[in-house]
This record gives structure tokens, sequence and C-alpha cells, in this order.
């Protein structure tokens, strides 16, 4: 089993601003041994505070590809859109984080939901080199039921192992998310937790008798130790 290391921080704000630096580091990391950077990011309130603060550091942001790890099938207008919430915070138009090279998740703008996932498989597979690929940062949510990207308990998704993305069903929309070997393969993994309402979820995942099936977010197996980040409202207790 992987082991995981537990970093708390004070509140949510506490929580951002070293999510920020985290991804700034694995950022640099990367480029000192490679010419370009590829990382894939979630969704959610607390990322996108940790987004808006990483777009002020003066990063070599042209040599960043940025993707996402799961991506609701909506239009990019849309407010529940991943992409949109990127385009608002990382990639602020005048901050240096809108230098970044986002590819955004193909969705509506195809005939389907698989037709959307047959891209974005196609779309990370020029971008990232591995069989599977291999990110340099795989950041993640919890799900309070214990899913991560979009790899709900009791669907299909977390099942998925022969392809690099599949459709997630949650909450009452299509999802394209990656699947579980591409989310374990990248080279730094890390959860970003935050909230009472999660603390739940986080001492499952913690736990080495916790089953995948009812919390699929165990199914993130890296080569490394997993960081992962939480506040003291998610932090469980001791």
């Amino acid at each position: 089993m992987t082991p995981y290391q537990l970093v708390c921080t004070g509140d949510s704000q506490d929580l951002a601003r070293r999510a920020a630096e985290t991804i700034a580091t694995a950022i640099d990391l990367a480029l000192d041994q490679r010419d370009r950077a590829q990382i894939a990011l979630s969704g959610g309130t607390t990322p996108a505070k940790a987004y808006a603060l990483l777009s002020q550091q003066h990063l070599p942001w042209d040599r960043v590809d940025v993707l996402l790890g799961d991506e609701r099938w909506v239009s990019a207008e849309d407010p529940s859109s991943n992409a949109r919430m990127l385009r608002h915070t990382l990639m602020e138009p005048g901050s240096p984080g809108a230098q970044a090279c986002f590819h955004p998740v193909p969705t509506v703008e195809l005939a389907s939901p698989e037709a959307s996932s047959e891209a974005f498989a196609d779309l990370i597979g020029r971008l990232c080199p591995g069989d599977p690929p291999v990110f340099d940062l795989m950041l993640l949510g919890l799900g309070d039921d214990g899913h991560t990207a979009s790899l709900f308990p009791g669907t299909d998704a977390p099942l998925v192992t022969n392809r690099w993305t599949t459709i997630g069903r949650g909450k009452g929309l299509d999802r394209i998310t990656l699947t579980a070997p591409v989310l374990s393969a990248a080279r730094q993994v890390v959860f970003l937790v935050s909230g009472e309402g999660k603390r739940q979820a986080l001492s499952r995942l913690l736990d080495p008798m916790e089953s995948p099936e009812r919390t699929p977010a165990k199914l993130v197996q890296s080569q490394q130790p997993i960081t992962i980040l939480c506040d003291q409202a998610a932090a469980p207790d001791q």
C-alpha cells in the first residue's frame, strides 16, 4: 500500500497557501529535469483559492501544460465547468499564470460524452509520455462519499483500468475523468481536503482496512508517498 504523508494546516486560507506553494515547487522540480511540465488539477472551492494565489507566482508558465483530472460534460461557460473556474483563477487575464498552456477537456462541442472521453485520452497521450501517461503533478480532491476525480462509489468508472479516460456519472451529470491507473502514475500525487464534512472520508482514506469499493480514492496508488494537505476542520481525530 502507498504510504500517506498527512500535512495539516490552520484554516482554509492557510491550506490554499500551502497548496499553491506545493504546486509551484512541483513545477519548478519538473522544469529542472525536463523541458516541459504537465500538471493535472481538480475542481472545487478550496483549489480555486489556491489557484488564485498560484496565478501570481512568477514561474515559466509558457513551459507548463495544465490539464484537468475531470470535467463535467457542460459548456465551458457553464458555472459548474472546471475549465471556467481555472480561467477565472489560475489564468486570470493579466496574471503570470495566464501564460500557462491550458488544455481543456473537450465537452459539449463533441457529439457525446463517449466522444469527449476518447478525445481527452488522445490529448493526454500526445502531451504526456508513458503508458499510462505520466503527469508531473496530480492534484486531487476528496468527496464526502470517498470519490476522487469523477470515480464515484457504486459506479463503473472506478473499475476501468484498460483506458486512460472514462465517463464518470455523479450528482446528476456525466463527467469525463482520468482513470485510476493514470491518477496513480503521476510523479507526485497530492490530495487537497478541506472542511469538517470531509473528515470521515479522510479517515476512511487513511484507514489501511478501508475498501476501495466504498472509497474509490483508495484506488490511487503511487510509487511515491501520497501527500494529503488538509485543514484543521478536515483533520481526522488523533
